[in-house]
């Protein structure tokens, strides 16, 4: 079970943009990284092309390590961390451990 999906909100604990919080985009499982929107943006350089006929500087949203996240508990809009219950029909929900909300 991935720890962190898509559509999650989740807080960013070290880099750049420390204490900021956003939405999950995209999630890259097999290199441990997640695209959240605003967040870790940077600006890139284009050639003119059909797609940018004026070429010039395009901001992209990179990806940042799953380790650098937590996701943020829905009731106190914290950052926590949570525990996986296995409910009795065999599938899984995650809960935040502070609250006992489930994710």
């Amino acid at each position: 079970m991935l720890r962190i999906r898509r559509d999650d909100t989740v807080m960013v604990m070290a880099g750049k943009d420390k204490g900021k919080t956003g939405k999950v985009v995209r999630v890259y499982p097999k290199v441990n990284k997640a695209v959240i929107e605003n967040i870790n943006v940077v600006k890139k350089s284009v050639k003119k092309s059909d797609t940018y006929p004026q070429g010039g500087y395009v901001e992209l949203e990179k990806p940042v390590a799953l380790a650098n996240l937590m996701l943020v508990d829905k009731k106190t809009t914290k950052p926590t961390r949570f525990t996986v219950k296995v409910l009795k029909d065999g599938s899984k929900e995650r809960v935040a451990l502070a609250s006992k909300e489930t994710i």
